[in-house]
């Protein structure tokens, strides 16, 4: 059998997955359809790693033994369908990686809120002194941390795209957040589809394992009605209370766990808000209690905790005018989230790459919380037929006019929320990109 294994396509999972398959004594060979980016590159030339641009070249792939796709490329493209017709399995790099440690897995996946609760989560047990490190959709690949490092705890934020290519991997902590229509498009356009691919976040587990999930999410609770759950589980909900989990009562936060002293902690002492921020604390305090954090330790940890760049980031008070990033809101209900958590008036700056968006769920809000928008996407069509007549809307040539647009827009005592409920691709280079735009131009007010 060929002992080559083929990596396709060259970011941080492709290039972190091809030097865990070399470390493994595998033949590799990495392909990307498009250019590498340089920092890559010059990583698998350096290592000896052989690799080919601009070109799938079938004949060589098809060689494989195994093949580790990047969460970008979908099924649907030919190279894919011609594998899997081939007999050769198409795997994850989180799948590929997780074959090669013993580390504790906690995984965390729902349409919004991942990256906040996988970064709080690795803080809060960071800060506990575990031997912790941070992977999946964000910071290094696992599969180059698994090859470079030794840690006993993994904190993974998994997409939909991820969970799709896992197969054996098995989390020993699940968490989902929630699920919204998101990424349809690589589903068939089936929101049930997408469902399934979330609730792979629990493949594999048994009774020794773990659940946490939002008892108010309505899709959750019904799929929750149809399926066997084997793992413990642990919901969490800011409506009524719960025997083993998380709820507020009082206005605080109570976690219980295991008959252990509960842990309450004012909610308005938790460091991020808004109720999708309660959330996504109850699901971070619930895996903190299960590895044993003790009640003083932990509200100190939660207290320590900074935030994420580009989701509802406070960046810049300007004339009395506050500017938050949220570039990181990528679909409608991301926008609600942080609308719901704003209690000013606000200019939205809104707009991007528009994949059949429902803005209808936004507009009561976007009537009683928002003064006007500003676009930044190529097409603003459908922004423009949704909130013509509720509120005043404006097109933009580019971040630097929008942000200008806003701030005229704007008073005292008012906030300039980047929020875009779209992808980015249209004009930037990824959401990150976008929000370092938007922080840059309003620097330069």
């Amino acid at each position: 059998m060929s002992n080559t294994i083929v990596i396709l396509g060259a970011g941080e999972s492709g290039t972190g997955a091809a030097v865990l398959a070399q470390k493994m004594g595998y033949d590799v060979f990495l392909s990307d359809n498009g250019m590498i980016k340089s920092k890559y590159k010059d990583e698998l030339i350096a290592r000896g790693i052989a690799f080919e641009e601009g070109q799938h070249t079938e004949t060589q792939l098809l060689k494989a033994r195994l093949v580790v796709k990047s969460p970008g490329i979908p099924d649907t493209v030919p190279i894919v369908q011609a594998l899997r017709t081939a007999g050769i399995s198409v795997i994850s790099e989180i799948e590929f990686a997780g074959q090669f440690t013993r580390a504790k897995m906690i995984c965390i996946t729902g349409t919004n809120g991942k990256t906040t609760t996988t970064m709080l989560t690795y803080h809060l047990l960071k800060e506990l002194g575990f031997n912790v490190g941070l992977a999946g959709n964000v910071g290094l690949s696992l599969a180059r941390q698994v090859a470079e490092s030794d840690f006993d705890i993994y904190v993974l934020e998994i997409s939909s795209f991820q969970l799709d290519g896992m197969f054996d991997f098995k989390a020993d902590i699940a968490v989902l957040l929630n699920i919204t229509p998101d990424h349809l498009y690589r589903y068939d356009n089936k929101f049930q589809n997408y469902i399934d691919s979330k609730f792979r976040i629990i493949q594999n587990q048994s009774s020794t394992d773990t659940f946490i999930y939002c008892a108010d999410d309505s899709v959750i609770a019904s799929e929750l009605e149809k399926r066997t759950i084997e793992s413990k589980k642990y919901p969490f909900t800011v409506n009524g209370t719960v025997n083993e989990g998380a709820f507020l009562q009082n206005n605080s936060l109570v976690v219980k766990i295991n008959h252990e002293e509960e842990f309450i902690m004012k909610a308005e002492k938790l460091p991020l808000g808004g109720i999708h921020n309660t959330y996504n604390s109850m699901a971070a305090g619930i895996v903190a209690r299960l590895n044993d954090m003790r009640s003083e330790k932990l509200k100190e940890s939660f207290q320590t905790f900074t935030g994420v760049e580009h989701r509802l980031e406070k960046f810049l008070k300007i004339g009395g005018v506050r500017f938050i990033n949220d570039s990181k809101a990528t679909n409608v209900n991301s926008v609600w989230y942080a609308l719901q958590s704003l209690d000013t008036p606000i200019v939205l700056i809104m707009g991007g790459k528009d994949e059949g968006n429902d803005y209808g769920m936004i507009k009561d809000l976007v009537r009683s919380k928002v003064k006007a928008i500003v676009c930044i996407g190529v097409d603003n069509s459908l922004i423009y037929s949704t909130f013509t007549g509720v509120v005043e809307v404006y097109d933009s040539e580019g971040m630097n006019d929008a942000v200008k647009k806003a701030y005229t827009l704007a008073h005292e005592g008012d906030t300039v929320l980047l929020s875009p409920a779209c992808k980015s691709f249209d004009r930037f280079e990824n959401f990150e990109d976008r929000g370092k735009q938007f922080k840059e131009a309003v620097k330069e007010l």
